[in-house]
């Protein structure tokens, strides 16, 4: 059963399931894009195709609040609030280790080997390093764990998860940059937690929030 958050004529506002796919791959497992469009077929008992605009993505473990257009005029629009970095998202994570700084801003350069599908830290001079940038702060530590809130400024593959696990703060379950100290079956704690728009026709700014799971590690702090 999907939690929406926020829903009118133009936008639709939802929780994202940790372990679902954003956008539907080779795999044919459940996506967003395709459970969105059998809701709103089904609630307004709509014949042939639905459309719904894929805004941004998350990563298939990360769970939280996912922005999806229901027309194309929206979808253009919000597209170009993300372009723009008007389309703010903020993150929510569980850290290894007690961060020396209690906020800071992060900044590297970053490459993707598409045939490993990792993500890298590199030097700017790499022909294929994109820049990477976010800030943080913590919100509270305990038992060896930190919880932090992330705003992120660019979108790049895997950011939060390399920017930090190369500073020696891997996020609590990530079996990718983290294998050394997480345990294979945990849930990698990366919440999409807030996202801030312009309303594509009314021009208003919104917030939606929305809250980690109230389990293990989340419910440390």
């Amino acid at each position: 059963m999907l939690n929406v958050i926020y829903e009118d004529n133009h936008l639709l506002v939802v929780e994202k399931p940790v372990n679902i796919l954003s956008q539907g791959d080779n795999t044919n497992d459940d996506d967003m894009v395709n459970l969105l469009k059998k809701y709103l077929k089904e609630k307004y008992n709509k014949p042939g195709n639905v459309f719904v605009g894929l805004v941004h993505r998350l990563d298939r473990p990360v769970g939280g609040i996912m922005v999806f257009a229901k027309t194309s005029k929206a979808a253009s629009r919000l597209s170009e609030q993300v372009r723009n970095k008007t389309f703010k998202k903020t993150y929510k994570a569980v850290l290894h280790g007690e961060v020396k700084k209690k906020q800071d801003n992060l900044s590297d350069y970053l490459y993707k080997d598409k045939k490993t599908n990792m993500v890298s830290v590199v030097n700017k001079n790499h022909k294929d390093a994109k820049d990477a940038k976010l800030s943080y702060k913590t919100l509270a530590s305990n038992n060896g764990f930190s919880l932090v809130e992330i705003d992120l400024q660019t979108g790049r593959p895997h950011q939060i998860r390399v920017q930090f696990s190369s500073r020696n703060h891997p996020l609590y379950g990530d079996q990718r940059y983290g294998k050394n100290v997480n345990k294979k079956g945990q849930q990698i704690a990366l919440w999409s937690y807030k996202i801030e728009i312009e309303h594509p026709t009314k021009k208003e700014k919104m917030e939606f929030v929305c809250e980690p799971p109230n389990k293990y590690p989340w419910n440390m702090f």
